[in-house]
């Protein structure tokens, strides 16, 4: 007798307990394995994705059986099974946010490759909220965690510490975060998907030196947030180098809003026509544009604006921004396959100045 073999087939939906109402609920393993033919052990090794082989044969008719009742596996007993879940956690410090809504769509587009489930969780920009949320995920046993909100260079303000992504590897999840030296506490770093934010920061303000502008001032988070001081170092390097000067910083953080509230200080204290403001991310000269037409000034001849990241609204404004295009979308790709391939060398991120109305050059006298 086959050893696999437990009891007759059933139809699908019938309920092999008799009751006459699997109508009404979910199907179960059990269920599957019945219709099947086999043990409830193989159907849990077919369907919960065990490393233990199972005949291609009673896989075929597991397969088929759980098509037929509908089964959907239990992530739960699939981390059981495998070690970990077909998760990949992706965690960001605000979804509204349009730069983390490309990475999330590249992301996304790698897993539905895979037949795996992206999880996205909001930091806030909260150490103690991050590091609550990865201890939470450790639980969960995803197959990865990649790091996508900025961090600042302070490791005792870092929620995801060395000791809390080593006790997540541990559990069987690799880390992978955007920009390099995000240490894993045994001597190794995360890999890392790294957008050249510095470099293209740099050459923005180079061009914006060649179209004639000398004083800007530039809008940023709290220094020691990486992606802001990596952007506003590139600008002030390429605008000086090329006759500029950066008159001023001022300080905020990543919100449509703080930029506003920073265009709007900067005005209070004078801003002479000609000037160009450099704002950290799109969102932000967004917000700064608004307060320069709230002041009853003009974006573009009196005062110039250009961001960073070339999110969609950029180029619906009026006058549309210039700003640095980044392959978001191509990034949150590449965060995936750092994840799930262990060969993952990171392929060319190429980044471009895109120059708009609202940097439209100043015409000097010769």
């Amino acid at each position: 007798m086959n050893p696999e073999r437990r009891s007759s087939a059933v139809e699908p939906g019938a309920d092999p307990g008799g009751s006459g109402h699997a109508g009404l609920r979910a199907a179960t393993l059990h269920d599957v394995a019945t219709q099947a033919g086999v043990s409830l052990a193989t159907a849990s090794r077919v369907l919960n994705g065990s490393e233990r082989k199972v005949a291609e044969g009673f896989r075929e008719r597991v397969e088929r059986a759980a098509e037929a009742l509908g089964y959907t596996p239990n992530m739960s007993a699939q981390a059981t099974a495998r070690g970990r879940s077909p998760v990949i956690a992706l965690l960001v410090a605000d979804i509204a946010d349009p730069y983390f809504g490309q990475i999330a769509a590249g992301v996304a587009r790698g897993a539905d490759e895979r037949g795996l489930v992206v999880t996205i969780s909001i930091t806030e920009r909260d150490p103690d909220r991050e590091r609550r949320i990865l201890r939470a995920l450790r639980g969960q046993r995803p197959q990865g965690l990649i790091l996508a909100a900025s961090r600042a260079d302070l490791a005792s303000r870092s929620a995801t510490s060395p000791v809390e992504l080593e006790a997540f590897e541990r559990y069987g999840g690799r880390v992978v975060a955007f920009g390099e030296g995000q240490e894993l506490g045994d001597g190794r770093t995360a890999r890392s998907v790294v957008l050249d934010n510095a470099g293209g920061a740099e050459e923005l303000g180079r061009r914006m030196a060649a179209l004639g502008y000398r004083t800007a001032i530039g809008i940023g988070a709290a220094a020691g947030v990486r992606t802001s001081d990596d952007r506003l170092g590139g600008f002030t390097r390429g605008f000086e180098g090329g006759g500029g000067r950066l008159d001023r910083i001022l300080r905020g953080d990543f919100r449509r809003e703080s930029g506003a509230a920073a265009m709007a200080e900067a005005l209070t204290a004078g801003v002479e026509p000609g000037t160009l403001v450099f704002a950290m991310s799109d969102v932000v000269a967004l917000g700064a544009i608004s307060a320069i037409r709230e002041a009853g000034r003009e974006v573009g001849a009196d005062i110039a604006v250009c961001g960073f990241d070339d999110v969609p609204a950029s180029g619906d404004v009026t006058p549309a921004l210039t700003t640095v295009r980044l392959p978001l979308n191509d990034a949150g790709y590449q965060a995936f396959r750092a994840i799930v391939d262990d060969d993952w060398v990171q392929a060319a991120l190429p980044i471009e100045v895109v120059v708009r109305a609202s940097t439209p050059g100043v015409v000097r006298a010769r």
